[in-house]
């Protein structure tokens, strides 16, 4: 069965307040459950992500988010793709994702990576390090999250954390999937193949991911892990629409929003899966066909507009259908 989530990357609205995009964001994540996704996800940053806007735009702290958004739904999945390692001490973020599963009644999911947006923790403080240092710190809260969420004890001595019995009451109401996104062929899917339960390929083209799928094979093989026990998923950015017209005056009206110039909206048309439900629906199941499991679905430029979810939620399973998923 494929598996299908929602991200709200974006919360700059046209024209609302910091009340009404809390709102909307409730209405997404509902209109994301009514349209069939099995997970809402929102990110893990403080400020705007370069390519979808300036630093200065509006933020929400994830977790916080997600335990208001697990007041507003029933059977959603909830999780951040992905937290930023870097953020949060492990033992911090294990007691945070067991008070969502508490909160939610047994539908947290741990996405989690080793982080990357320099400036965001230069300007707040967070200590960025070198590349090596962020995918060791991931290792080794991957060492004590694990634990702490299964029922054990952790104990690390580590070269960045050191943690002696650290417990966690009361325990998840679930088996919560432990998520890591990204593609780095040497350290992330080795880190999949060997802790997690789901991975999410990011980035990247859709023309890399029967390699990225080989690789994951290979650690897998050498690390003596079933394959076949990991579900991977892709983030494709999408701007749908009833018409191709619709499709470019929700650019427009973003655009506006966020100062973009005219240049900026024909570069978002090609990054973007974009146009009317057949041509954006062409490109979900050429992504579905290369062999992954499902897809994580963002909608950038109009998911304030939450009948665009349920369209994207309509071209999506006929994607899955097709692809026999």
């Amino acid at each position: 069965m494929a598996i299908l989530g929602y991200q709200i990357p974006n919360f700059t609205i046209p024209g609302a307040n910091s009340h009404q995009i809390f709102q909307n964001v409730i209405a997404q994540a509902k209109a994301a459950e009514d349209a069939g996704f099995d997970t809402v996800y929102v990110m893990d940053h403080f400020y705007q992500l370069p390519g979808l806007g300036a630093p200065e735009e509006p933020m929400f702290e994830c977790y916080t988010l997600l335990s208001a958004i697990a007041q507003h739904t029933s059977r959603i999945q909830l999780s951040s793709l992905v937290t930023g390692n870097t953020y949060r001490n492990p033992t911090l973020l294990a007691k945070i994702i067991t008070a969502l599963d508490i909160v939610s009644n047994g539908r947290a999911k741990l996405g989690i990576g080793a982080g990357w947006f320099e400036l965001e923790h230069n300007s707040l403080g967070f200590e960025f390090g070198t590349f090596t240092d962020r995918f060791e710190k991931l290792e080794e809260a991957l060492q004590i999250i694990i634990p702490m969420l299964r029922g054990d004890k952790a104990n690390l001595q580590g070269k960045h954390y050191q943690v002696v019995d650290a417990m966690n009451f009361p325990a998840p109401v679930s088996r919560i999937p432990i998520m890591i996104g990204g593609n780095g062929e040497k350290k992330t899917l080795r880190m999949v193949a060997q802790y997690a339960d789901e991975s999410d390929l990011a980035g990247g083209p859709i023309e890399d991911i029967a390699r990225k799928l080989e690789v994951l094979d290979e650690h897998c093989a050498r690390l003596g892990r079933n394959r076949s026990d990991i579900k991977v998923s892709k983030l494709q950015m999408v701007c749908v629409a009833p018409t191709m017209e619709e499709a470019h005056q929700d650019l427009v009206e973003i655009a506006q929003a966020k100062g973009w110039s005219n240049e900026l909206v024909e570069m978002m048309k090609a990054v973007l899966i974009y146009g009317d439900p057949d041509t954006v629906g062409e490109k979900l199941l050429a992504a579905l066909n290369t062999g992954i499991d499902g897809l994580s679905i963002n909608l950038p430029a109009n998911g304030h507009k939450t009948e665009r979810i349920a369209l994207l939620g309509e071209v999506a399973q006929r994607a899955v259908k097709s692809s026999g998923r």
